[in-house]
């Protein structure tokens, strides 16, 4: 496993599988994003109140694997790492089955930031995410 900033425990809501009982692949996509959003949170501050700064830090691109299934009722963990690469923040966000630990999908989220609409060079992660999540670590 990586070396993880954050992670979220979760369980399958019944209504996100599909026929088949299994979630639906677009659902692995919600639970990264939640973890994001909640990852962000633990910074003390939240996307709306960015963008009510002018700061809107959006996803550029999506690729997930995915591994093994989930079914309803299972518990699982997100776990969300992330680097810089040039202008993008880059996650990486796996998904675990509980409590077995088997890996059921595996994410990279590239995110771009804009300021009042314009893109940025990034640097508005290091005080976004970065050192917020260093000095909190501390």
């Amino acid at each position: 496993m990586k070396d993880y900033a954050f992670e979220i425990e979760m369980k399958v809501r019944d209504y996100e599988c599909d026929l088949q009982g299994v979630v639906n692949n677009s659902n692995y996509q919600h639970y990264m994003e939640h973890a994001r959003h909640e990852f962000l949170e633990t910074t003390g501050t939240s996307f709306s109140a960015l963008h009510n700064q002018g700061i809107d830090v959006m996803v550029s691109r999506i690729d997930i694997s995915y591994k093994h299934s989930l079914r309803g009722s299972d518990r699982f963990v997100v776990q969300v790492a992330y680097q810089r690469e040039g202008i993008k923040l880059v996650f990486f966000e796996d998904i675990y089955k509980l409590p077995e630990n088997i890996l059921c999908a595996k994410g990279r989220i590239e995110a771009i930031c804009l300021q009042n609409g314009k893109l940025t060079r990034g640097e508005l992660f290091e005080t976004i995410f970065i050192n917020k999540v260093e000095k909190k670590q501390e």
